[in-house]
């Protein structure tokens, strides 16, 4: 079995991720949100961190990311591309987008990139315009697990970290 290290940052330790637990129009809809770069964990543990006036922990998982590729409905963003930028609008806009997959990957939209996606949601920007300034970024990765299931047999606790 073939697994990955990803993170999970935030103020709480989580061993029994809930895929369904927090808001539905996120980037890739609700679902439980990891990451394989620390440092994007970190970053966002941090920013949760200081609004809530609460340490910043990372929680550490094994994710059997090959099995999930194989057996589940997924979806896979590996450029800041049209299909992403859709995708990313109508999630946000609370269209059930994700609601047909089981795990999605991809770019978030975080701080590099957010202002060009919120100027095109506002149509203040247009769709061309919005994907010439999103091809200068190189995407960070976000997987989101939106099947309980595949939390229970795929991703295994392993630990926190405190930053």
């Amino acid at each position: 079995m073939s697994e990955i290290i990803v993170y999970h940052g935030g103020t709480e330790k989580v061993e029994l991720p809930i895929c369904k637990f927090g808001r539905r129009n996120l980037d890739f809809g609700q679902g439980f949100y990891v990451t394989d770069l620390r440092k994007q964990a970190v970053d966002w543990a941090t920013l949760v961190a200081d609004r809530r006036k609460l340490p910043p922990i990372i929680n550490r998982y094994l994710l059997n990311r090959d099995a999930i590729l194989k057996e589940a409905r997924c979806k896979v963003f590996t450029a800041y591309n049209r299909d992403w930028l859709q995708f990313i609008v109508a999630s946000r806009h609370g269209e059930p987008v994700a609601d047909d997959y089981d795990y999605i990957e991809g770019g978030v939209a975080n701080d590099r990139v957010v202002d060009t996606v919120n100027l095109y949601m506002a149509g203040l920007m247009d769709e061309e315009t919005a994907l010439i300034r999103l091809s200068q970024h190189q995407p960070n990765n976000q997987m989101c697990i939106l099947s309980q299931e595949l939390i229970n047999k795929y991703l295994t606790f392993d630990g926190t970290e405190s930053i």
